[in-house]
């Protein structure tokens, strides 16, 4: 039975919590910015938890994370 890989995209931008959550980093933030708001650049800050919703493909794209 092969080794089951973890997808390179989702290990480079999600992070597993000690009580199972994943973090994130919100979109819409790293290019034309000159057009966006202050108030929307401020609140995209910081980072966000994925949703329980999408927890079953995160499961599959990081196996290895024991989500």
């Amino acid at each position: 039975m092969p080794k089951m890989k973890t997808k390179s995209s989702a290990k480079k931008r999600f992070r597993v919590r000690p009580g199972g959550t994943v973090k994130r980093g919100h979109a819409f933030k790293r290019h034309i910015l000159t057009k966006k708001t202050t108030k929307n650049k401020r609140q995209l800050r910081g980072v966000a938890a994925v949703h329980e919703t999408n927890m079953g493909h995160m499961a599959q794209m990081l196996p290895k994370c024991g989500l």
